[in-house]
């Protein structure tokens, strides 16, 4: 549905995109996360033909966004961070016009933004002004002008920000009902709503993409093992002799001081599938022991695991290579459209 390749963003000397290619398929939902300054906004833009790239082809449906942005566009729904909103107009008022930009007429526009007001639960709010309107009210209403067009793709940028937590619980069911149908791409700072609702996940930092995959298969694959902290009413030489007979540890880790001699707390890492078969092995080796577990607590690793350590490793590695780059990166609030910028 949509392929990105080389795509590169250079502003002077900085590189907001760094060769970035990956590929989108139909009917999915995708998170897209990064730290602030990542990148992701500018991509966005690019990929909806809001602005220029300095290099790189990003095709929607097979359309080129530069060499055929009418055919590429209408494919396109697009809701900024900040929603393109004419506040003086009533929500009804506004659709009209965008439905009318995007070259709806007669019977079927009326018909589409009736659609769209009632997919976003605006119908009652179609005669109020946009300015009264709550910023949960405001958001939805940019979503609805995104869905006009029946558009293929449908493209959020932080959809969910600055909402309470009854309007982004219904936000996520609105895009999990759209990505039913559609190829839906979102970015969220929430790495909970990210995993609740992606199919797949992609992680840009510093204009590079750091990875892309199903939530679960990120995890596993890029933040195992998983780890355990147990206490156990025996000595540290006792506890050590039953890990050692134990398959699955990867690490056992002791603090430097114990508080007491007659138990032991040991911190223990596993590259085990699933942690609750290391648990498991754990209790029986103490039981069969006759050693009391005091305590046992298990951490697996998610979303914001994975997150934080690539994008942090990502960073340690660019600061290390050019100390002044981060320095010298703007943020992408800063960083406005060049004047081919069109609307989506």
């Amino acid at each position: 549905m949509i392929t990105v390749e080389h795509l590169t963003k250079c502003y002077g000397n900085f590189t907001a995109v760094d060769d970035l290619s990956f590929e989108i398929d139909e009917g999915h939902v995708y998170g897209f996360l990064g730290p602030n300054g990542a990148g992701k906004t500018t991509t966005m833009n690019i990929m909806t033909g809001c602005l220029s790239a300095t290099a790189g082809t990003v095709l929607i449906d097979g359309h080129d966004i530069f060499d055929e942005p009418n055919e590429a566009k209408k494919l396109i729904g697009y809701l900024p961070e900040q929603p393109p909103l004419y506040l003086s107009e009533t929500p009804e008022e506004y659709l009209r016009f965008v439905g009318e930009a995007k070259g709806i007429k007669g019977a079927e526009l009326k018909r589409q933004v009736e659609e769209v007001m009632e997919q976003t639960k605006i119908t009652e709010m179609r005669n109020r002004r946009i300015s009264a309107l709550s910023k949960g009210y405001k958001q939805r209403v940019g979503i609805a002008q995104a869905l006009l067009g029946d558009p293929k793709v449908i493209i959020l940028d932080e959809p969910t920000v600055g909402l309470d937590p009854i309007q982004i619980i219904e936000i996520r069911d609105l895009i999990k009902e759209l990505g039913q149908h559609r190829t839906v791409i979102f970015s969220s700072h929430i790495l909970s709503e990210v995993q609740t609702i992606c199919d797949e996940i992609m992680i840009i930092s510093h204009g590079k993409l750091v990875a892309f995959g199903e939530p679960e298969k990120l995890m596993h694959d890029l933040l195992t093992p998983n780890e355990i902290t147990l206490t156990a009413e025996a000595g540290k030489e006792k506890v050590g002799e039953i890990l050692s007979r134990l398959s699955g540890i990867t690490e056992t880790v002791y603090p430097e001081h114990q508080e007491s001699e007659s138990y032991t707390t040991v911190r223990i890492k596993t590259d085990m599938k699933e942690i609750y078969d290391m648990s498991r092995q754990l209790f029986k080796a103490f039981a069969g022991a006759d050693i009391v577990l005091l305590e046992m607590a298990l951490k697996q690793v998610n979303l914001e695991d994975v997150f934080i350590e690539l994008t942090e490793d990502t960073t340690a590695s660019e600061a290390s290579e050019n100390p002044e780059a981060i320095q010298e990166k703007p943020e992408e609030s800063e960083v406005e459209a060049d004047d081919s910028s069109t609307e989506a």
